[in-house]
């Protein structure tokens, strides 16, 4: 069968696109989604069952259709959830949300267009042209589809570390992805915990730990020991703040304008709010190198100021650190190696230089996830061999256009091919957050009903 739409992926960006189709494509159309994630939607993110994940935005910014701001508060309310457009709802409730989003419209059986799902992974691109895109996929079946639109995200970063300098004894030791939750199964009360990574996901693994009943010590290592800021207590935030731009638009003068407001008084967060509508805009006027050097230097600081935790995550975490069950190490991993303790972590210190080591029963790779590229999925590298799509020249994922369509070797876009999420980080920077790519997968979507529609040529 030849689909008009083919959505590859099974994350958050492909049920948002797929959503989005779904209202806006004509009943005589076709919509297949091809992923091998059962939990279709949800991903790693909105799959937990643990209460203490919490959204890092408040619920009255998390609903799936931008021009129903209230779509998640009101289903939230629905469901008997204590939820305010201010609050921080589970991350597993959301995980609810959409999945119900997409049951509802899919029930609507006379209106809306056919959808299929496939349970398979594509591996690889037969035939990209005017007529459509081929694709052979891991069942060895073959998928037909004249628009397709990439959803395929990022894997989880691997440990900062050549394997080199990992003893083969301390391997069993070292949880490669934290979010295959089954190792805290196997750890002990009071068994000592070493995590690599002070970012989002290390906070989410606390708190598991501790639901989970570990009682026991946690150190925290990363280059810079940076932990994420916390929103504001809903009574205390400030709205968003105008931003100074210099005309240059410089990061520099940037930075020069958020200190001077701040100085005066002005609250941090509300500057960082007030960059939302302008995130995109201002990443776009930015130069190859200026782009390469906020990666190099001021990345690390923009995710703990940009991408807050909840009131409540954050007091939960700062009684532990206060207690001195936590405790946070700034400095560059060295070797993991086994010894009669368990398995020895060294770790050069950031501020003095020295070298240090400690010992620990488990090793949580807590590093986040990683850059968006083509090295983590064998379609993407396929599909980059032909030819039929350019990688960001600093590793951002694809080379797209405004309008997120993919290009290829001569930076032309592709025929009815279309990456939405973080695979166009290149293009849009900001687009790892729901209230981003929710615009986007809109907008794909709208540009392919138009398409299919007639109303215009593509």
């Amino acid at each position: 069968m030849l689909y008009d739409v083919a959505v590859v992926g099974s994350g958050f960006s492909a049920i948002a696109v797929t959503i989005h189709l779904l209202r806006l494509l004509p009943s005589s159309a076709s919509i297949t989604v091809v992923g091998d994630d059962p939990g279709f939607g949800r991903g790693t993110a909105y799959r937990t069952e643990f209460y203490v994940h919490r959204l890092n935005v408040p619920a009255g910014r998390m609903s799936v259709l931008p021009e129903e701001p209230d779509d998640f508060v009101q289903w939230l309310e629905r469901h008997g959830r204590q939820a305010t457009a201010d609050g921080f709802a589970s991350r597993g409730d959301y995980g609810l949300y959409l999945r119900d989003r997409l049951a509802a419209l899919l029930r609507d059986d006379d209106r809306r267009a056919r959808f299929d799902f496939i349970k398979a992974k594509v591996t690889n691109c037969v035939q990209c042209n005017d007529a459509g895109m081929v694709f052979h996929l891991n069942n060895g079946a073959e998928l037909r589809a004249r628009n397709v639109v990439l959803c395929l995200g990022v894997g989880n970063a691997d440990l900062p570390l050549e394997r080199g300098k990992i003893e083969a004894g301390a391997e069993k030791r070292i949880v490669r992805n934290p979010w295959r939750l089954s190792w805290l199964s196997k750890v002990g009360r009071g068994d000592r915990i070493c995590i690599l990574g002070s970012g989002l996901t290390m906070i989410d693994q606390v708190l598991a730990l501790r639901v989970h009943g570990h009682r026991g010590p946690i150190r925290v290592l990363s280059r810079r020991g940076l932990l994420p800021r916390a929103h504001a207590p809903a009574g205390e935030r400030s709205p968003p703040l105008q931003t100074e731009l210099a005309p240059s638009r410089s990061i520099s003068a940037l930075l020069s304008g958020f200190r001077r407001q701040v100085r005066s008084g002005a609250d941090w967060r509300g500057l960082m709010d007030g960059l939302r509508p302008i995130t995109q805009g201002l990443w776009q006027s930015l130069t190859r190198d200026e782009r390469a050097r906020f990666l190099r230097h001021g990345l690390a600081w923009w995710n703990a100021h940009r991408h807050r935790i909840a009131p409540e995550v954050a007091a939960r975490f700062d009684a532990l650190r206060k207690d001195g069950i936590v405790i946070v190490h700034a400095g560059f991993l060295e070797a993991i190696e086994e010894d009669a303790r368990g398995a020895s972590v060294s770790y050069r210190e950031r501020q003095s230089g020295r070298h240090l080591s400690f010992n620990a029963d488990w090793i949580v790779n807590c590093t986040g996830m990683e850059r968006a590229g083509v090295a983590h999925s064998p379609l993407l590298q396929h599909m980059q061999r032909q030819g039929l799509i350019t990688p960001d020249a600093l590793g951002l994922g694809l080379s797209v256009d405004a309008a997120s369509r993919v290009l290829g070797r001569n930076e032309e876009p592709q025929p009815g091919l279309y990456a939405v999420g973080a695979l166009t980080a290149g293009q849009f920077w900001e687009i790892t957050a729901v209230p981003d790519i929710r615009v986007q997968a809109q907008a794909v979507a709208g540009a392919i009903a138009s398409i299919l529609r007639g109303e215009v040529r593509s």
